[in-house]
């Protein structure tokens, strides 16, 4: 497959920056943010996205998905970052959702992804329990009983946890916590008793809980894949997840690039603008070249998604791709509040959302020293 968009491609690419220019501003998430609203999303405007069929693009048909592929829902997603668009399609889709389509049985395909494609269910994926990513180092338990499981511990940085109707559950099963054996995953409701949720406001704005889980009971039916193997599920859900969480990134890293190089050609001192300076020039065509380079990467890596290439390959290619986006992101978002001076550092410029939004996706799902480390022990280092 060659690494470019199609037609069909780019004219999703082009709608979806339409709909996100018109629809879902900056200017929404302070509105969201300002209010306090509880969900931490316009339920209105995320009607509209599933309308478009954004919450179906990756699903089989048979599932009532459009079979579109990943890198359909990447260019979406990357047209969401550029505004920094509130919704639940990165939580949803790109993680609960790849999470049943991976290794769910075909009763819960069958019901749960239709739903999504529907906008009528939310999924958030509980997974980390400490400040780091740690995929392995789980401690909470899920043990036999009474022909289902009783799952018990407590669930940090779950990503649309205070929105989500149903959580992906990582719970041991055997094992002790930082084995990759004896994970796994389980479908819990998130009105289940037992089940304690706590919003948390991230500084980005972006909708997190922490969730606790006491003595919860679930059916057998819950378990989505192998019981003991669910690793083999989550490594496969998280590389997809962060190749998502990359695009993303890259939407959002474009914009503050673009809306930086467009305040270098308005802003003068001593009667020129400030973009004629050598100094300020030499810094953006650097980081000019980091965008394209980011580009190329994370195309790539959703290419290789829609080709069916090898889990070990994937596994690589997520990871150099979050590395590089991430540097990336870090360096624009860095240097386009310090080009934009003083007015840069203030709530009233949208150039520091993107700062803060760096700050947390950088995070999300392993930061640069987490997939570095990564990349090399996949490469046998």
């Amino acid at each position: 497959m060659p690494m470019i968009l199609n037609e069909e491609q780019n004219m999703l690419k082009d709608s979806a920056k339409d709909f996100c220019g018109n629809n879902t501003p900056i200017d929404q998430l302070r509105k969201l943010r300002d209010e306090d609203n509880p969900d931490g999303f316009d339920r209105a405007t995320w009607k509209s996205m599933v309308e478009l069929g954004w919450a179906g693009i990756p699903w089989p048909e048979e599932h009532g998905g459009l079979a579109f592929g990943y890198k359909g829902l990447g260019v979406v997603t990357e047209e969401t970052g550029r505004t920094l668009a509130a919704s639940p399609l990165f939580a949803t889709v790109w993680l609960g959702g790849t999470a049943i389509n991976l290794g769910g049985s075909d009763a819960q395909k069958g019901e749960l992804l239709g739903q999504i494609a529907a906008g009528e269910l939310l999924l958030a994926l509980a997974l980390e329990e400490s400040h780091r990513h740690n995929p392995y180092g789980i401690a909470t338990t899920a043990a036999a009983k009474d022909g289902g499981f009783e799952i018990s511990g407590e669930k940090t940085f779950v990503l649309d946890g205070n929105v989500a109707d149903k959580f992906v559950v990582v719970a041991r099963t055997s094992g002790n916590a930082g084995d990759r054996d004896g994970l796994s995953l389980f479908l819990v409701d998130s009105s289940s008793d037992g089940v304690t949720v706590s919003r948390t406001k991230m500084a980005d704005s972006r909708n997190a809980a922490n969730v606790s889980f006491s003595s919860v009971k679930v059916g057998a039916d819950a378990l989505v894949g192998t019981q003991d193997q669910g690793a083999d599920v989550l490594d496969a859900t998280l590389d997809i997840g962060r190749i998502g969480i990359a695009a993303e990134m890259l939407g959002s890293l474009q914009e503050c690039f673009e809306r930086t190089v467009q305040y270098l050609k308005e802003r003068e001192q001593f009667g020129v603008p400030i973009g004629s300076f050598q100094a300020l020039k030499h810094r953006a065509a650097d980081m000019f070249c980091e965008v394209e380079l980011s580009k190329s990467c994370v195309l790539e890596a959703l290419s290789a998604l829609d080709e069916g290439r090898s889990p070990e390959e994937v596994a690589k290619l997520a990871s150099l791709t979050k590395t590089k986006v991430g540097e990336t992101f870090h360096q624009v978002s860095r240097e386009g509040v310090q080009m934009h001076g003083g007015i840069g550092m203030t709530d009233e410029f949208d150039i520091g959302f993107f700062l803060k939004r760096a700050a947390v996706t950088e995070q999300t799902l392993g930061d640069v020293n987490f997939h570095r480390n990564r990349y090399g022990e996949l490469e046998g280092y």
